[in-house]
């Protein structure tokens, strides 16, 4: 692992928005695994500045995101579609048949899971997966369990997801219960990870996924496996490590 500690969350979100572009530029047809929350918004506020002052184009990059809550619709403003809509997609070039979110409210779940997996075969490699962090140690949405599923999957939220996600939410009551994510085998055939962290509340489960025992009770540990993965932590999330 490649690990960036930055002084602030501003530098952090510059520091992850500049490794990205560099992919952007070295291989203008990219294929990208984005992702939401509160982390990365400071980085896709960063990409939209780049492209707005042509330092980088997206006209041939392709995207995947991690996830998606089962039961909203795309247009619901707590959506992750509407989430990257709002925050990156509407303000830059990325071609709108290059992006991939899982869907929200799918006919068939089964189905939609399995059409999700194919796409990302056909896209050949995602060449960087953006990732955030649960404190309870989730990636996407796969959370702490026995064992994970590789592929794109329904998932029942934990009780400490829903609570943390309901500050974007009017209540914990107003979170779904369950969302549809991309798998851990898909994370991993990442050529390169991206992971992001800010906060001291992430420190513990940053020292758990850097030097912690690998295990599915921890999925993010599981990225100590990868063969290249970069940290980038503001100094509160980096405060557990040596």
């Amino acid at each position: 692992m490649r690990i960036h500690i930055l002084d602030s969350y501003e530098e952090m979100s510059i520091k992850a928005a500049s490794i990205v572009a560099s992919q952007i530029i070295l291989k203008p047809d990219s294929v990208l695994g984005l992702a939401t929350g509160s982390t990365p918004l400071g980085m896709y506020a960063q990409l939209v500045e780049m492209f707005r002052n042509k330092r980088i184009d997206f006209r041939e990059v392709k995207t995947f995101n991690l996830d998606e809550y089962l039961g909203l619709a795309p247009d619901h403003p707590q959506s992750y579609n509407y989430y990257m809509n709002e925050n990156f997609f509407q303000k830059v070039n990325v071609p709108r048949e290059n992006i991939n979110i899982p869907p929200g409210n799918p006919e068939n779940i089964d189905t939609a899971c399995l059409s999700y997996d194919r796409a990302i075969k056909e896209a050949r490699e995602i060449d960087i997966q953006v990732l955030g962090v649960g404190t309870n140690g989730h990636i996407g949405f796969n959370e702490p369990d026995f064992k994970l599923k590789t592929e794109t999957h329904v998932v029942n939220l934990t009780r400490e997801t829903i609570e943390s996600n309901s500050r974007f939410f009017a209540s914990a009551d107003d979170v779904p219960r369950r969302a549809i994510s991309m798998g851990m085998g898909s994370i991993m055939r990442a050529n390169k990870i991206l992971l992001m962290a800010s906060g001291a509340n992430k420190a513990e489960v940053i020292r758990k996924t850097v030097s912690g025992e690998i295990t599915t009770e921890v999925p993010a540990s599981l990225l100590q496996l990868h063969p290249e993965v970069i940290l980038v932590l503001d100094k509160e999330a980096g405060s557990y490590l040596d």
